[in-house]
């Protein structure tokens, strides 16, 4: 059923008369007649008697007034609240990542996007990404930050918004063999005692296999799930650490790591979403301003 049939029903109703309705609503007095008999037809009973002095609504019109009224302002309360969505003045923003993301990657973004819209709220969930894929994919979140490749099954339905190269660096405790030195190499951590990521994350693989390819098999003494945390356990001379450089661009004034001499210890971390679903609004512009971000980095 139209609207525009409800409109003419309600000003009807309001006026009591065709001609004022129709002059209200703009429209020729035929029309309206028109509008209303074809209305009827589709009810299967008449909506209004006509009356010496207009029309009066019937016992079928007053019924169906109230819930032709009770439709139009949930339409237009529906039109208020796409509007606003469009024009970011409210809106869901969901979004996830790992260790690095959380910490590095996603808080600048998040504060602009804020700043610029600030009726918009953020759900933000912190997990690996092979998590972070499989709620994307559910639609659970709108985009997330994971490490490449994606393995999580239907991971084809994903599209990369955005790649970016990141590197792998070594800390050390301070006053460990290590310290002060420009790079490492492999051998140099044969029975050294290493706090890592948690087994099975994305991070921990790409570590454990470079170690692998040159023939080492790493002491993992404790395993943490966030960089804060490593950096503490490291500093607190537990063992050696390896974290993300944006970690440590992120303190210009602390060590920034050691680069492995062997060949550089990198992984490729992608914006992600499914590519069959248009964003809305509210995340379209926190994608856009999370890779305005990393594009400047």
């Amino acid at each position: 059923m139209e609207l525009t049939p409800l409109r003419y029903l309600v000003a009807i109703g309001q006026t009591g008369h065709m001609t004022r309705a129709a002059e209200v609503l703009g429209v020729s007095q035929p029309a309206l007649s028109a509008a209303v008999r074809k209305l009827e037809d589709e009810l299967g009973v008449p909506l209004f008697d006509r009356t010496g002095r207009g029309v009066a609504l019937t016992q079928a019109g007053r019924v169906f007034l109230e819930h032709a009224s009770s439709a139009l302002r949930d339409v237009e309360a529906g039109k208020r609240a796409v509007r606003a969505l469009a024009g970011l003045e409210t809106g869901t923003i969901r979004v996830g990542g790992g260790a690095t993301a959380m910490a590095y990657l996603l808080p600048t973004a998040v504060r602009a996007v804020r700043d610029a819209h600030p009726g918009l709220r953020f759900y933000v969930r912190e997990a690996g990404s092979d998590a972070i894929a499989g709620a994307i994919l559910t639609g659970e979140l709108d985009l997330g930050i994971v490490t490449l490749p994606i393995t999580h099954p239907g991971s084809g339905d994903l599209m990369n918004v955005h790649r970016v190269r990141d590197e792998l660096r070594l800390i050390v405790p301070p006053g460990h063999a290590l310290d002060g030195q420009r790079g490492f190499r492999w051998k140099d951590l044969a029975e050294q005692p290493v706090v890592g990521f948690e087994a099975g994350t994305a991070v921990r693989a790409v570590i454990d296999a470079a170690a692998f390819a040159h023939g080492v098999a790493l002491d993992v003494v404790m395993e943490v799930r966030s960089i804060q945390s490593i950096e503490q356990m490291v500093r607190a001379g537990i063992g050696v650490g390896f974290v993300s450089r944006f970690a440590l661009d992120a303190s210009p004034e602390a060590p920034q790591g050691l680069s492995c001499r062997d060949g550089r210890i990198s992984r490729e971390l992608a914006v992600v979403r499914r590519r069959d679903r248009t964003p809305s609004p509210a995340a379209a512009a926190f994608e856009r301003a999370l890779l305005a971000r990393r594009r400047n980095s």
